[in-house]
């Protein structure tokens, strides 16, 4: 029997396991345990909508994975010994495996002094919901990060809670990366909202009631979410995989551990090279990854040889509360394109692609065990 054992169920883990099941299922030699601290799917894309009070939808990984085959373990990792090839959960468990799917993603970097103790963050639908109850309580709300997460967070604050002040903190303009009309759409839904925004700041510790920034100033405040930077598990340094300096497993084009190559590593847990550089931690890129793991792993069961990974950036989509959205087009290497919608439409594009997943996942389990394969969903992945 041929162990595979996948190590988180978010996008990545989750589509690597749904759509391998899929392409394994008419094969008895083969079993695969997907492996997850929790059994509730967490929608990361919609994080800010909970941490305004809106209800998710409750989607439960077991539910998710009903007749695919694939058995769940619900549990934290604790340990991988990549020399035994064994998974240690919840320190009384252990799990053997042949081939390993490494995705336990990335959670927010609170490595600045005082984000622990006194900041929210988005590092799960517990943390954000959590913030919800805080924001009824009013006051001064810090957005602490002026990238996409902070400026979706921002808007969906202020919208939902208009007699909030709402104040957007960190080093660039909001919607720096995107062409100039999506980037002043994005600052008039702001300005609208009553979104307050400083940028070209660096905050260099989070106090109780207050932001301390890198030129010795204060900025009193009642609530900090942290949005700022992403850290992933320590676990894969310390089970010895090649990491970068960020900890992320390096990989070879398709997507093994340099160091292991009976060790995939897909989602924000892997450092994967393109032509245009590496690949920046959202589901647009770790759910390809999960697929292309899928689809390396049948192959090497074939006794064929994987393909490179190959993927270029399509959007990114970025909503200002319920009833305002930008969508800005790329070219494969996420740099922007003129094309960008607003407004009304962007909502609709932006909800149609954060939408449950389970649609793409039926579809993947209907893949047949070799042929091509077209990724349109939040980017381009061809093999």
């Amino acid at each position: 029997m041929r162990e595979i054992v996948i190590l988180g169920a978010g996008y990545a883990g989750l589509t690597a396991a749904v759509s391998l099941a899929g392409r394994t299922k008419r094969r008895d030699d083969v079993r695969i345990t997907l492996v997850n601290a929790t059994e509730r799917f967490t929608e990361r894309l919609r994080l800010h909508q909970a941490a305004t009070g809106q209800d998710l939808a409750d989607l439960r990984v077991p539910e998710l994975l009903a007749g695919t085959g694939v058995e769940f373990v619900a549990g934290w990792v604790t340990a991988v010994d990549a020399a035994a090839r064994t998974v240690r959960v919840d320190d009384d468990r252990m799990l053997t495996y042949d081939t390993l799917v490494f995705a336990l993603g990335g959670v927010t970097d609170t490595t600045v002094p005082g984000v622990d103790e006194h900041a929210y963050t988005f590092g799960g639908l517990q943390d954000a919901e959590a913030l919800a109850r805080r924001l009824g309580a009013g006051g001064t709300v810090a957005v602490c990060g002026t990238g996409l997460t902070g400026v979706e967070a921002a808007a969906e604050i202020a919208e939902r809670y208009p007699d909030l002040d709402v104040l957007l903190l960190g080093r660039d303009e909001p919607g720096a990366t995107l062409a100039p009309r999506a980037r002043d759409h994005v600052q008039a839904v702001l300005d609208r909202l009553g979104v307050r925004v400083r940028a070209g700041v660096e905050i260099v510790k989070v106090a109780a009631d207050s932001l301390l920034l890198a030129d010795g100033s204060t900025v009193p405040v009642d609530v900090v979410l942290w949005t700022s930077g992403v850290r992933v598990s320590p676990l894969a340094a310390a089970a010895g995989f090649d990491v970068d300096e960020r900890g992320r497993i390096i990989t070879d084009p398709a997507l093994r551990s340099v160091s292991h190559p009976d060790v995939y590593a897909v989602g924000d847990a892997a450092a994967v090279q393109q032509a245009f550089g590496l690949l920046h931690g959202t589901c647009q890129g770790g759910m390809p990854t999960g697929v292309h793991a899928a689809v390396s792993i049948e192959r090497q069961l074939r006794g064929k040889e994987p393909k490179p990974f190959r993927f270029g950036y399509l959007h990114v989509p970025v909503s200002l509360g319920r009833g305002d959205a930008v969508v800005q087009f790329t070219h494969p290497d996420d740099t922007p394109k003129r094309l960008c919608l607003t407004g009304r439409r962007a909502v609709w594009y932006k909800e149609t692609v954060s939408s449950a997943p389970w649609p793409s996942f039926c579809r993947m389990l209907t893949f047949p065990a070799s042929g091509s394969l077209a990724w349109r969903r939040g980017g381009r992945y061809t093999r």
